[in-house]
């Protein structure tokens, strides 16, 4: 099993919100996005690409206005129904709150989190998902909890096994670049177990309170993004 950092999750109130935080924080504007329908979300992305983490991007995301998720009776992803989070991000704007990692075999990767002696993880269904785009059309599975959770504060990614055509394939350099990804977490002995299961186990984790932390090489000099426990 080895599992990669495909991407960062910023979540804003509103799309409109987390461009203007990513310039302001960043120092480059997002370039186009899309919906989802299953999900009632849409985004905005930007390469992050680095030779520490291939294939990088970075997701500014949000609930789509006037938008239900088509999964009847289910939570979108993220946890971006969650009351608090959504306060949060009301109060203090967009925040780093997730991350995802491509798997070559999803099911595999689930299965693990699943059966391990030291995780027992439900890490969700698989999904499968389409978009097209002009550089053809993205298609991938994501692991997605019926509750939306997260899971480890955000700490713990949600899997994505994409289709022949990766999104960073067609996304021009940003001036971006990832740099490192770490966490803390009260249970960081679990958590470090969960990340060994799906190959994760060189990314740092060390006890203290829930956070996940993003360092990106920008424009303006390092910018390090915290969760710190939404």
């Amino acid at each position: 099993m080895h599992a990669r950092l495909d991407h960062l999750v910023i979540a804003a109130a509103s799309l409109a919100e987390g461009v203007a935080w990513c310039e302001a924080t960043l120092g480059v504007t997002p370039g186009p996005g899309g919906a989802h329908p299953l999900m009632g979300t849409h985004n905005r992305l930007l390469n992050v690409a680095s030779d520490a983490f291939p294939a990088a991007y970075l997701e500014i995301i949000a609930i789509e206005p006037g938008k239900r998720p088509s999964r009847a009776g289910t939570h979108r992803w993220f946890d971006l129904d969650d009351g608090a989070l959504q306060a949060g991000l009301a109060q203090h704007g967009p925040r780093l709150i997730h991350f995802v990692a491509r798997v070559p075999d999803a099911h595999a990767a689930l299965h693990a989190l699943a059966h391990d002696e030291h995780a027992h993880i439900d890490r969700g269904q698989l999904l499968e998902a389409s978009r097209d785009t002009p550089a053809g059309r993205l298609e991938w599975q994501i692991a997605v909890r019926d509750d939306g959770q997260r899971l480890f504060y955000g700490a713990l990614p949600t899997l994505i096994q994409w289709g022949p055509v990766h999104p960073t394939d067609a996304m021009p350099a940003s001036g971006l670049s990832m740099r490192a990804l770490r966490a803390t977490h009260p249970r960081a002995a679990d958590l470090s177990a969960a990340l060994a299961t799906i190959g994760m186990a060189d990314m740092a984790v060390d006890a203290g309170p829930p956070n996940l932390v993003a360092v990106l090489d920008t424009p303006r000099g390092p910018v390090t993004l915290e969760s710190q426990g939404l």
